[in-house]
């Protein structure tokens, strides 16, 4: 079987999973673009509790992320996996029961203890080959996108004839198929991947969370998720004002999210191909930045917010594809999945404080103020940014070798360092296994596979 592609046993697992993925986040977005308006009949409605019951599920989210990854390498990904899928259909249905927001709210934040992104992740890991790996994990990001684009139309297209408890009924049954679907065609595996490249490993927590190049990015995508969770607080209000009907807010939504795929496709060839992917980074911020001030001053013209909305969704995916790629090219040498937990956590965080943000500033200041203060945190992420390494040219490959000897093992890890473009070689006997962080241009790999052979 050919290394350049996936097999027909990976491409079922990837697709399969990206699936259950996608179903899972397509309920939580699905409620973003209408909870604003819908919810109104609730008790207790405000725009401050709007915003809890948007943020609530990344409170859970964040809290349960690495501990969920880590009970699945203890007990299995499945067994995590399905117990997520049940406890979110469980919230959904405790959310589409509820006849005030404070039952939403809470249904919301039982959705998110459902935290099973990183026993997916890891499943896929498990099944799919070093090489392959990476293209697995990109089908899984992609449904991610996919799920958002669906759920800021169907949202808003379905509302109107079955209600936000119409919305939440999905939801549960979504979680249902996707327990069907991890059940029937995700194939079981025995074996598992090196812990570093899937799950957290807590005695490296405290040094990644405080690694600069880390940091950096965990900030940037908690600022990212805040401001989509607080901006869908307040936006389907203005556009409501602007008198677009709420059954209309998808004529927005879609083109916009429909045009923005296609404009981010060559954006990330080109910064891949130029090794420009800290320049497009950059842009793509400031873009974010415009956008927001440009959402603060339209009030009228229905065009001019579609091309804002354009502006924002563009440079939003631009930055929702490329920080989990950074995070994986920055980090050190087979701490992969450390820092993936961190990240989600950070990310989950952001769309937490981000509906609490929302509420208030739309409560205290309205909307305009709103998108001018996140415009204001967009300039604070660029000016942070500036002191990260360009990613484009990282990579940290993974060999398989029994390497039980300390003395043979320094002897390895210093010819390893001796090829050109290494950077960093961390073994973990333990595990059998061999992490070299190095520069693609000039790292010959079959020569450190012929070294590492050879021990």
């Amino acid at each position: 079987m050919s290394s350049d592609t996936l097999n027909p046993f990976e491409k079922r697992t990837a697709i399969s999973l990206s699936l259950v993925f996608a179903l899972r986040m397509l309920g939580l977005f699905m409620i973003m673009p209408v909870f604003a308006i819908y919810g109104q009949d609730l008790v207790g409605y405000s725009p401050l509790w709007v915003g809890f019951a948007i943020g609530a599920y990344g409170l859970t989210q964040a809290l349960l992320q690495i501990p969920a990854g880590m009970l699945s390498d203890k007990y299995g990904r499945r067994p995590i996996i399905y117990g997520g899928l049940v406890l979110f259909a469980i919230g959904s249905l405790v959310a589409a029961v509820s006849d005030s927001v404070y039952g939403v709210t809470f249904g919301r934040a039982l959705q998110g203890t459902g935290a099973i992104a990183s026993a997916i992740l890891a499943l896929a890991a498990d099944v799919t080959r070093e090489q392959q790996r990476p293209k697995a994990m990109g089908m899984i990001g992609v449904s991610i996108g996919l799920a958002f684009a669906v759920a800021m139309v169907a949202g808003p297209v379905l509302a109107p004839f079955i209600g936000l408890k119409g919305l939440f009924f999905i939801t549960a049954a979504g979680a249902l198929v996707g327990i069907a679907i991890v059940h029937f065609l995700v194939p079981n595996v025995v074996n598992k991947a090196p812990r570093g490249e899937t799950v957290a490993i807590p005695s490296l927590i405290a040094n990644l969370a405080k690694q600069p190049q880390l940091l950096r990015l965990n900030l940037g995508i908690f600022i990212l998720h805040l401001s989509l969770t607080a901006i869908f607080v307040t936006l389907p209000l203005q556009l409501q004002n602007m008198h677009l009907a709420p059954d209309e807010h998808w004529t927005i939504y879609l083109p916009a999210l429909l045009l923005s795929f296609l404009l981010i496709i060559p954006m990330l060839i080109i910064a891949a191909k130029k090794q420009k992917n800290k320049h497009f980074y950059l842009f793509s911020i400031l873009l974010m930045a415009f956008s927001l001030v440009s959402m603060a001053l339209t009030q009228h013209s229905i065009l001019i917010m579609f091309i804002v909305m354009l502006l924002f969704f563009t440079a939003f995916n631009f930055l929702e594809a490329s920080l989990p790629a950074f995070i994986s090219m920055l980090a050190p040498a087979g701490t992969k999945g450390t820092a993936m937990g961190i990240y989600s956590t950070y990310q989950f965080s952001g769309a937490f404080f981000g509906g609490i943000v929302g509420g208030l500033s739309y409560k205290l200041m309205g909307s305009s103020s709103l998108f001018l203060c996140l415009s204001g945190l967009m300039i604070v992420w660029f000016l942070l940014s500036f002191g990260m390494h360009n990613p484009s040219k990282i990579r940290t490959f993974t060999f398989t070798a029994e390497i039980k000897d300390k003395h043979k093992t320094d002897i390895i890890i210093s010819q390893l360092l001796a090829i050109e473009g290494a950077q960093e070689v961390v073994v973990i006997a333990e595990e059998n296994t061999v992490y070299i962080k190095a520069n693609t241009q000039t790292f010959q790999q079959q020569e450190a596979q012929h070294i590492i052979c050879g021990s």
